[in-house]
């Protein structure tokens, strides 16, 4: 059998991964065994304050993709399919000749801002989780789409379909309406045992029905690049396919682990961490815990915490750029090592880190606030940062595993850019007191390119953690300094 694995011709993916600040298009080469990666175009993605509202670049975007296969047209290499994803909640609406009304607002704007108490006021915070399943984020599809509604926006009553980022753009690409069930699965609107919408939500909010498109799983063939793409591009007519449309759901498809007893945390603009789940878990206990049940590739559940993640350090970086000579975040990492132990303690899910700006201010102001000492200078800034992280990562685990699996967790598998912060996963290693293995730091474009391999028959699902091992290194990060870390969660409890 294994003859016959490596004697397989070579099948070639195009995946595109659309992150907080670039987007990438990544070429996927897969010989049955092993799948090498080589990125042959990068761009900017970056979000635009446009009358008033924060919302995506949309036409540069579909114009990074044309480029893109453009690329691919002078690499001389036949793709057999292309895959998107994006980040979750956010969608475009099409009207009933299929034509975009608007740009797609930013899960970042503030138009959100207090729609949950008003959301509340209709559906109880606690039967609207047993019916979705989905934590509470005011940036949710369904706060989006309330928020459209109490402004009285025309265009949710002139539209037909809602189409999420990945299926918009696929949208483009070929002609063909769809939703994803992964990106489906981070609207709050989506009922989580049946994997379809949840009717009863749309019609006590008073959300126009018809904007649910059909759902489709991952594996499913979107359709064809349209001829005058591939005309203008140099390409031939490619089927896009469906993959885990939500960047975390590609991103856990490529955890190089077995078994049962291991944690997930995609680590980048967010950091998502959490297991795989059969059955979603929509009780209180894992509504206080701030957990989700969000859908996997394989139609089972991701539950999972949402922690604000690497987007505080990215704004902080930012405001630095901004303010003098730039560094690079390899740069912040050695400056943080340097910097002293506990200086002080952030909640990193403040609300206060949410928006953009001046984050460093607003790291200085969260510790006066406190009654703690300030950071100053970019290097104690960082570390603040950084420990915060770990931190949170203990006090998801923990709740993971006390109150919602009644089971220990063995290891944490770090996957995502985040994987290749030494220091972080160290301090993250530190702190639950468990082995930290990380790796690979493109696990949600492999997902991504695997999932179409899987697609078209050239590999099997059970065999993609293997395929991932075998392709890309990873590095294991053991527990140390346990009594500092004990002593510094301790005064993280008490203050939070």
């Amino acid at each position: 059998m294994n003859c016959e694995v490596r004697i397989m011709e070579k099948r070639h993916f195009l995946g595109f991964d659309f992150g907080a600040s670039s987007g990438r298009a990544m070429l996927g080469s897969f010989d049955g065994e092993r799948i090498e990666i080589e990125e042959i175009h990068r761009f900017s993605n970056d979000p635009v304050m446009l009358c008033g509202r924060f919302v995506w670049d949309l036409p540069r975007l579909v114009f990074e993709m044309k480029q893109a296969l453009l690329k691919l047209s002078k690499t001389g290499v036949k793709v057999s399919g292309i895959g998107i994803d994006t980040w979750g909640v956010d969608f475009g609406l099409l009207d009933k000749n299929g034509r975009l009304l608007g740009l797609p607002v930013h899960y970042r704007d503030a138009r959100t801002d207090g729609v949950m108490d008003e959301v509340f006021k209709i559906i109880p915070k606690k039967e609207l989780f047993e019916r979705t399943g989905t934590a509470f984020n005011q940036f949710n599809t369904l706060y989006q789409l309330y928020a459209m509604k109490l402004e009285g926006d025309p265009t949710l009553e002139m539209a037909e379909k809602m189409l999420f980022m990945p299926d918009l753009l696929a949208y483009f690409l070929t002609g063909e309406k769809g939703v994803e069930y992964t990106m489906a699965s981070t609207s709050q609107l989506l009922d989580p045992r049946t994997r379809n919408w949840s009717r009863e939500v749309f019609e006590r909010l008073g959300l126009p029905e018809k904007l649910a498109a059909k759902i489709q799983m991952p594996g499913a063939k979107r359709g064809t690049l349209l001829p005058e793409i591939a005309r203008e591009c140099g390409v031939d007519e490619i089927p896009v396919y469906v993959v885990g449309g939500h960047d975390t759901a590609s991103a856990v498809a490529a955890v190089p682990a077995e078994g049962g007893d291991y944690a997930y945390l995609s680590s980048g603009t967010w950091s998502l961490l959490g297991v795989l789940s059969k059955e979603p878990k929509t009780d209180e206990k894992v509504m206080n815990a701030e957990y989700t049940n969000e859908g996997a590739v394989d139609g089972s559940i991701r539950l999972l915490k949402n922690i604000m993640g690497l987007w505080i350090i990215q704004e902080c970086k930012r405001e630095w750029d901004r303010r003098s000579d730039k560094v690079d975040f390899a740069e912040l990492v050695k400056m943080a090592e340097r910097a002293p132990k506990f200086k002080a303690l952030i909640d990193v899910d403040d609300p206060c880190f949410l928006a953009p700006g001046d984050m460093p201010a607003r790291i200085q102001d969260y510790c006066r606030r406190t009654g703690q000492a300030v950071p100053e200078g970019r290097g104690e800034i960082s570390r603040v940062v950084y420990e915060g992280l770990a931190l949170k990562y203990r006090w998801s685990i923990e709740k993971l595993e006390n109150d919602i699996l009644n089971r220990k967790i063995s290891q944490l598998n770090i996957v995502g850019g985040g994987s290749k912060n030494a220091l972080l996963n160290q301090f993250t290693a530190d702190a639950i007191g468990r082995d930290v293995i990380a790796g690979p730091s493109e696990g949600t474009v492999i997902g991504n390119l695997l999932l179409q391999a899987q697609a078209v028959g050239a590999m099997r699902e059970e065999d993609r953690a293997k395929v991932v091992a075998r392709s890309f290194p990873t590095e294991t990060f053991k527990p140390e300094n346990a009594a500092e870390w004990d002593a510094a969660y301790e005064k993280y409890l008490k203050m939070f």
